[in-house]
């Protein structure tokens, strides 16, 4: 099973929040909704910034909790590599 590793913040520089799922439409549609993680919801962070495909499932956790362990500079700097305008990458998926 494939799955998907992503970032969302609150806003540009502010709170981040890293997670997996192997339903990325599905997972990011639980966070606006305030569903499935009180972190997500108590802090508004629900605007999808990163995300990176991985063929197995496994792989995935294992980039997620990498990416957990990176310093916030780090962080901010991979979501600007592709994304350096922190948009939400939620309207950009294909539904």
């Amino acid at each position: 099973m494939a799955g998907w590793v992503y970032i969302l913040a609150s806003a540009p520089y502010r709170t981040l929040y890293i997670g997996v799922t192997a339903d990325l439409l599905r997972r990011i549609f639980e966070h606006r909704e305030g569903v499935g993680s009180q972190f997500a919801k108590r802090y508004g962070v629900h605007r999808l910034v990163h995300s990176e495909w991985f063929e197995d499932i496994e792989h995935a956790i294992h980039r997620e909790k990498r990416l957990k362990k990176w310093n916030r500079r780090w962080k901010i700097d991979l979501i600007e590599r592709d994304n350096p305008g922190w948009d939400d990458l939620y309207a950009r998926l294909n539904w």
